[in-house]
């Protein structure tokens, strides 16, 4: 299957504000796969209290040039497998483990990408993320019919650019609608 045949793939899941507690709270979810087998993605607005930098200490990788940004934090990818490691990146390289999810944007989850990057020949831009959220086949679209989550194509300036603490509101902004006047019953944006 294509990334073309994958429609929900390269979007963003936008948290609907009834989705209030725990880790979906305001979440954008960047959405790198979707087929018959079910739907993954991170949070992309998260940030846990570890650093980039740290991480790569912690896994034996030290820098052997400056990082651009090793106070970067490692966000909360999702409740799925959170002791595993993905780098959601610009650029397509030669790393195993690697989900191409639109022409210049893939996940990858194999060390030898961090390694890379600590090395100064990684991806030009990158997240890290710990776990991943994910849907059994049926299950997101289900979650769409009940009004959870708007969906929006991804935009690489609130992926790469903007602040985590913008991101949520950043990407409403973008469909065109005030978050303060969505509700549950309104039904589909």
């Amino acid at each position: 299957m294509s990334i073309a045949d994958t429609p929900l793939t390269h979007q963003f899941l936008i948290a609907m504000p009834e989705l209030a507690d725990g880790i979906f709270h305001r979440a954008v979810i960047y959405l790198f796969r979707s087929d018959e087998d079910g739907s993954a993605g991170l949070i992309i607005n998260q940030p846990s209290e570890l650093r980039f930098g740290d991480l790569l200490t912690d896994l034996r990788l030290p820098p052997l040039k400056p990082l651009r940004r090793p106070d970067q934090p490692v966000l909360v990818g999702g409740p799925v497998h959170p002791e595993l490691g993905f780098v959601l990146h610009r650029d397509h390289g030669p790393w195993t483990s690697t989900m191409h999810s639109a022409a210049n944007i893939a996940v990858t989850h194999s060390r030898d990408v961090l390694d890379a990057i600590s090395q100064g020949h990684g991806p030009s831009e990158y997240l890290v993320s710990l776990g991943y959220a994910g849907w059994e086949p049926g299950q997101l679209e289900q979650e769409l019919a009940d009004n959870l989550w708007l969906t929006l194509p991804a935009n690489e300036t609130v992926l790469f650019d903007l602040p985590y603490e913008q991101r949520w509101e950043s990407a409403i902004q973008q469909i065109g609608l005030d978050w303060r006047l969505l509700s549950h019953e309104v039904g589909h944006a």
